[in-house]
């Protein structure tokens, strides 16, 4: 049982462990490099693998505090690529993380709307019917307003509708299967 759980909770975060994973990697993969580098140059601060692992972790966080610096070409190229990876990381996690509040609240928004354009369109109907039995006795303005809520009516049933109908030359979506696409005119199949 709690294997199963775990394996669904490494599913679901998926996009959020290998960055991170892959960070510690970088830290430690990119310490050591700058330790092998450093360690003997005259001058070099990195003289210790604890030193050199502080560095990697400034470095890929992008702070920089500047207390361990290389001092060797093959040191700084590999610090350059070390910023570069912790840069692309960041943003990765950055955007996993926008992206998964953005599906959040796209969640909470359909589980607070789902049914209510039903409802919606229920109440809508009722009144059109109300108003079509008394036709003749519509002003003109009312009539306006009459097709105006039967034509909102129709736009609201019709996204409802899960079929989507696709041009295939210009890939402008429909709800209903026209016979041209409104957008390039080609004849629908």
């Amino acid at each position: 049982m709690k294997t199963a759980r775990f394996n669904k909770f490494l599913q679901e975060n998926i996009n959020v462990i290998i960055p991170v994973i892959l960070t510690g990697i970088v830290i430690v993969v990119g310490g050591f490099a700058e330790y092998l580098t450093e360690y003997k140059q005259p001058g070099a601060n990195i003289t210790n693998f604890n030193d050199a692992l502080w560095w990697s972790v400034i470095t890929i966080t992008t702070v920089g505090y500047g207390d361990y610096t290389p001092v060797t070409p093959l040191g700084r190229i590999i610090a350059t690529i070390v910023m570069f990876v912790g840069i692309g990381i960041a943003v990765t996690l950055v955007t996993v993380i926008a992206q998964k509040r953005v599906e959040r609240a796209q969640e909470r928004l359909m589980s607070k709307t789902v049914g209510k354009g039903r409802i919606i369109a229920n109440e809508m109907k009722a009144t059109i019917q109300d108003k079509v039995e008394g036709i003749e006795k519509l002003t003109e303005e009312e009539f306006d307003g009459l097709m105006v809520m039967m034509k909102s009516l129709r736009v609201a049933l019709l996204e409802e509708s899960k079929e989507v109908y696709k041009c295939p030359r210009c890939g402008n979506d429909y709800r209903s299967k026209p016979k041209f696409c409104s957008n390039c005119g080609f004849p629908s199949i």
